[in-house]
């Protein structure tokens, strides 16, 4: 399948990355999306913002054996917003998605109904991390999206391929997504997270 990317000037209600690429100087990981869901759905101003969305909990289960510990315990709908950016500066986990514009074809964040005008420039993204020698997607849209970037195969979801890119070698990881539309228990989506980060030395 082949990535339409389209004039961005061509097409109406285009929305473009809100947020800015968090890349710690650090980074040894470079996780990737797809794109942000609509600011109604956002606890904080970060990456997986919708507290519906398991990412966090998937992150506290790894490294503090606590799927709530990033969630703000007097309002179980958000967050810890600053602890999650000081575990990932800690940590040297760099994020954003492989796409910058998009078009929302029914309004929500679902890979099926994104349609990708402006896909992410990751060389870019990985100048700016010298450190960082593995790419991360956590969903189906973001690891299609860069393996068509790259010209190679999509690796089997909790896996990965060695490629190359910006002129260095790396391992491209394909992980559960952390939607809870994703038909897999949070426990065994942390299982396969956990691997991951073993396998790189991170844990």
């Amino acid at each position: 399948m082949t990535l339409e990317v389209h004039n961005m000037y061509d097409k109406p209600n285009i929305e473009r990355h809100p947020l800015q690429p968090f890349l710690p100087a650090n980074a040894q990981i470079l996780m990737l999306g797809s794109f942000p869901p609509p600011r109604e759905r956002w606890c904080m101003p970060f990456f997986y913002p919708n507290p519906q969305n398991d990412m966090w909990r998937i992150m506290g289960q790894i490294f503090f054996c606590d799927k709530d510990h990033f969630v703000e315990q007097r309002a179980k709908t958000a967050f810890r917003y600053d602890d999650i950016v000081a575990f990932c500066q800690a940590k040297g986990i760099a994020i954003f998605d492989t796409a910058q514009a998009v078009i929302r074809l029914q309004g929500n964040a679902a890979d099926e109904h994104l349609e990708i005008v402006e896909p992410t420039d990751i060389a870019a993204l990985l100048r700016q991390i010298p450190q960082c020698r593995n790419i991360c997607c956590t969903g189906g849209k973001a690891a299609q999206t860069l393996a068509e970037m790259l010209h190679c195969t999509i690796p089997k979801v909790g896996k990965s391929v060695e490629t190359n890119l910006a002129n260095r070698p790396f391992r491209f990881w394909r992980m559960p997504s952390s939607s809870r539309a994703y038909p897999l228990a949070l426990d065994k989506k942390s299982a396969a997270y956990r691997r991951m980060f073993e396998a790189i030395d991170m844990i």
